[in-house]
């Protein structure tokens, strides 16, 4: 009998995606460990994509290394995915949690982030004229993660097709607009600190003076 919580588990829902995710459903299991891993691994992912890439591909003119950019692109927009992905669930009657939409949506990236690291190991060893090799690699992984994300939101949802990929679209678009808010709220505080600092300075000096 299947352990759903294990992860040799993993295994099956990344090669039967329409069973697999339905026998999490189902039996409403899934760990959330293996969950925070794989989006850790994300990130991991792109940060040695940008600075161990094989020099003969891909060469990086940043003088000073910034993770900030990395953690956005990673483990931010994954959970702006997750409560975007909520969000929208909620206005067309969707069935998966926030939990669930988690653990659903990183077990569907794991081909796209193993593709990515093994893409990164071996660019280091390949000659140019084998970057299409790399570039066959990464858009493997893509292509199965795109596959694993529309069955993963159909069964957490218990969707149709048509109605899954509505919700993936109007997932984007939220993402976009949660994505405009945070930045808009973030000027706004970073000027609100400026402010304040700006008269913490003048009213110190004008009391030194």
């Amino acid at each position: 009998m299947l352990d759903y919580n294990n992860p040799k588990f993993v295994g099956h829902v990344l090669a039967h995606p329409f069973e697999g995710f339905e026998d999490l459903r189902w039996k409403k299991k899934g760990s959330i460990r293996i969950a925070i891993a794989v989006v850790l691994l994300l990130f991991v992912a792109m940060v040695a994509q940008d600075r161990i890439y094989g020099f003969q591909f891909y060469v990086s003119y940043d003088k000073i290394f910034n993770i900030v950019p990395f953690i956005v692109q990673s483990i931010v927009l994954f959970l702006t995915w997750v409560v975007a992905n909520w969000a929208m669930c909620t206005l067309f009657d969707g069935e998966g949690t926030m939990k669930k939409i988690f653990i659903f949506s990183a077990y569907a990236i794991i081909p796209y982030v193993a593709c990515s690291l093994i893409g990164t190991i071996l660019s280091n060893y390949f000659v140019q004229d084998e970057e299409v090799f790399l570039i066959t690699l990464n858009a493997v992984g893509l292509a199965w993660s795109g596959l694993l994300v529309i069955t993963s939101q159909k069964a957490v949802h218990q969707f149709s097709i048509k109605k899954t990929i509505l919700l993936i679209i109007l997932t984007l678009l939220a993402m976009i607009a949660i994505l405009f808010l945070l930045v808009l709220l973030l000027t706004l505080f970073q000027q609100v600190v400026i402010f304040i600092l700006s008269i913490y300075t003048e009213i110190s000096y004008r009391i030194r003076v």
